[in-house]
């Protein structure tokens, strides 16, 4: 009998020592990683239904096709949707010795989704905080980013376990932009964001005002569905750098459904000359 406990205590002394050595591994894997990275950058909102993954993956196409080596990492765990804004959703991530390699969008764009993990779109993760922070933390370490301009992390709604691990495994982050539609009710979510990286003391590159107006296909007219403004207003009220409105594109829906990116197939609309102006806004808000 005694001799039954001394192997299960030194089996159970093994399995810790390779736990040990396995989450060092990781954490060396992920300063490794996230230092080949030049620019970390969190998209987040407190509310859903804003947008925030559709202007991500377009501000990631941007930089892109300004010759910038870019990445992006869809966070939300629970209900991802980058994989099928941009072409890959129902392909799985591979394997190779040195770690798992990201889907590769174009040459200058390269993307890592849950949904490239689980066995059906219609499968829901049932997870709790821990597993949650352990896939982030292999997305980021396990991942063969490479040397990257930018990481674009697309975070779920909320200031809950997602957007928190990211600060946590990235006290390095860039900074935080902060995706809101006009009206009161989203403004009051995005000021909560707003508080949340202040908290953190993570910088805050600036506020985008999404959905904010629809030009009438008819007539030509502008119509304010959401209201117009308001974050703009918001980014006065605390002194943040205002970063553009976002008009309604029906293309853009569109485009995000057929997993080809708006501002690739529209290069020569208002819509993509806004996109592209919020970036360089955000890449001098970096400098």
């Amino acid at each position: 009998m005694t001799e039954n406990m001394n192997n299960d205590i030194k089996k159970a002394n093994q399995q810790k020592q390779e736990k040990e050595a396995a989450a060092k591994k990781l954490n060396e894997q992920l300063k490794d990683n996230m230092s080949r990275i030049k620019h970390k950058i969190l998209v987040l909102s407190n509310k859903g239904g804003v947008g925030k993954s559709s202007v991500a993956v377009n501000l990631a196409c941007s930089l892109s096709e300004k010759a910038y080596k870019v990445g992006i990492l869809d966070a939300d765990l629970h209900g991802p949707s980058v994989a099928k804004m941009l072409g890959f959703e129902g392909k799985r991530l591979q394997g190779s010795p040195e770690g798992i390699l990201p889907m590769s969008i174009s040459p200058n764009l390269v993307a890592v989704s849950m949904a490239s993990l689980i066995e059906s779109s219609d499968a829901p993760l049932i997870w709790r905080g821990p597993l949650k922070m352990m896939a982030l933390k292999q997305f980021l370490g396990e991942v063969q980013w490479g040397d990257l301009d930018y990481l674009i992390i697309d975070s779920p709604p909320g200031t809950g376990d997602e957007p928190l691990s990211i600060c946590q495994l990235i006290p390095e982050l860039e900074g935080g932009v902060i995706v809101t539609t006009p009206q009161g009710v989203a403004l009051l979510d995005s000021r909560k964001c707003v508080n949340f990286l202040k908290n953190l003391k993570i910088p805050i590159l600036g506020i985008i005002e999404n959905m904010s107006g629809l030009k009438c296909p008819h007539c030509g007219k502008n119509i304010d569905l959401f209201k117009s403004g308001g974050g703009e207003k918001a980014a006065q009220e605390f002194n943040l750098p205002f970063l553009g409105k976002i008009p309604i594109d029906l293309n853009i829906v569109i485009a995000a459904d057929e997993g080809n990116p708006y501002i690739c197939q529209y290069k020569d609309t208002e819509t993509t000359q806004i996109f592209n102006k919020t970036v360089e806004l955000i890449i001098n808000q970096i400098k």
